[in-house]
């Protein structure tokens, strides 16, 4: 399975996600502000890898003795909007400074470092935990309906959407995949479709559009997707798109299984409608690698995610269980367990 992001002597060493499927490619962060940098970009991407990112830049920085410790707090914390993980893992890593007052700056360096690599591997055994309490949830001889990426990529290791799907099939059950293509990022075709393949999980790449038709036919037993932040009340922020998907299941009576870690949860928001919604570049949808697809000068619309209500929402699957309606119960028995 691909190493997504590590901790070296040399830098945070992170997979290119740009580059993907067609070359492996990896980048070197020597500070922190190169770390920002490639989150901004979506090198590294997928809330649970952004905040293992996010914490390993804070390490980078205090380790660089430059700035000072709010600022580079700051700098990470302004890259990524909407993924809660960011600000959760930034949080972490403030509570740790804080409690070496009187240690040498070799020493809080020292500590911030495996403060940021306890968080990796941590996330790495939450993504497992998630993949055995979703595995139950998704019925064999079916096929799996996913969007974006959820998987390894998305995360320090194995998965949260994916690691359902993953441990699914770990536990024997026989199933297909159809990955969303996840315009106009492409995560569903770069990302989700190399990484099923790289494990020979059968996959079929289909177009956004194309999800209702599939849904209406039968053939799917669930979406499984993941999730950037999760209100208190079950409302859901995940890759563009996932709303619609959502009601279409709902039409259909598929189930629609939501992943994520409990980090991902902001219980102090009552709502999915005080979730900060990302805008990106134009250019994303005006052109495909380079490519004009679009009139010049055209106005675009570029929100990164978009909110699914709860009422859409089958059950929401974290390392410590399966929340079910209603979730303002459910959300805070899992975060508080």
């Amino acid at each position: 399975m691909v190493e997504t992001i590590q901790w070296t002597d040399a830098g945070v060493v992170m997979i290119d996600q740009t580059r993907l499927p067609r070359e492996q490619a990896f980048v070197v962060c020597t500070t922190y502000r190169e770390v920002a940098d490639a989150i901004r970009a979506m090198v590294v991407r997928g809330a649970p890898a952004i905040g293992v990112a996010a914490a390993m830049g804070v390490a980078l920085g205090v380790r660089e003795g430059v700035d000072g410790f709010e600022t580079i707090c700051d700098t990470l914390a302004r890259t990524r909007p909407t993924a809660v993980n960011l600000f959760w893992a930034i949080e972490r890593m403030r509570r740790v400074r804080a409690s070496l007052n009187g240690a040498t700056p070799a020493q809080v360096a020292q500590r911030m470092i495996e403060e940021a690599r306890q968080i990796r591997l941590e996330d790495i055994a939450i993504c497992r935990a998630i993949g055995r309490n979703g595995a139950e949830l998704v019925p064999d001889h079916k096929t799996v309906l996913t969007h974006c990426n959820a998987g390894a990529l998305a995360t320090a290791g194995y998965g949260t959407a994916l690691g359902v799907i993953r441990a699914a099939v770990e536990s024997g059950k026989r199933i297909d995949v159809y990955a969303d293509e996840t315009r106009p990022f492409l995560q569903g075709a770069r990302l989700t479709a190399w990484e099923l393949q790289q494990d020979n999980i059968p996959t079929t790449l289909i177009t956004d559009n194309m999800a209702g038709h599939f849904l209406r036919s039968g053939r799917i037993g669930c979406v499984v997707v993941g999730a950037d932040r999760i209100a208190g009340n079950g409302d859901v922020a995940n890759k563009i798109g996932t709303y619609s998907l959502a009601v279409l299941a709902k039409e259909n009576g598929v189930p629609f299984y939501v992943a994520a870690p409990v980090s991902t949860f902001d219980l102090t928001l009552s709502s999915g409608d005080e979730i900060p919604i990302e805008q990106r570049s134009p250019a994303e949808v005006t052109h495909v690698f380079g490519v004009p697809v679009a009139p010049d000068d055209i106005a675009v619309a570029n929100p990164a995610f978009d909110v699914t209500p709860a009422r859409y929402v089958s059950a929401i699957v974290c390392e410590r269980g399966v929340a079910r309606p209603p979730y303002e119960v459910s959300l805070k028995k899992m975060a508080s367990a």
